[in-house]
């Protein structure tokens, strides 16, 4: 399953993302892991909570995330929550740009059983059709 937190910048995607992972930690089975490209929300989040930092592994495009995010699937089977804040900027695209990496991350989603979280940063109304429907 793919859920979106979506709105314009400074409207607290980050912190909604955070306070969703945090109150993932309690209900999980598996794994929990939060993306994003700093290192500066790793103390906001709880120790359970495995935090990567993307500049780390020089990610250059929507196929080197969706690559970065099955290798994760791929060490850690039992991985249950992925929370990634920034997609688009990770991944250098606009969003409307990325709907081959929306298609697999729904396949990868659906076929691992996982849950994984997004912020985007535009209004509802802005948001392609290929992303809408995880609203």
């Amino acid at each position: 399953m793919i859920k979106i937190i979506c709105g314009p910048k400074g409207f607290g995607k980050t912190k909604m993302i955070i306070d969703e992972a945090n109150g993932a930690v309690n209900n999980a089975k598996g794994h929990v892991v939060f993306i994003n490209d700093t290192n500066r929300y790793m103390y906001d989040l709880v120790r359970e909570i495995r935090v990567i930092d993307t500049k780390d592994f020089q990610i250059a495009g929507e196929d080197t995330l969706i690559g970065f995010i099955k290798g994760i699937i791929a060490c850690n089977s039992d991985t249950q929550y992925i929370f990634l804040d920034g997609a688009a900027r990770i991944a250098g695209k606009p969003l409307n740009e990325m709907a081959a990496f929306f298609y697999m991350l729904d396949k990868l989603a659906s076929d691992n059983n996982l849950t994984v979280t997004l912020t985007a940063s535009c209004e509802k109304n802005e948001l392609p059709d290929f992303i809408a429907k995880y609203l």
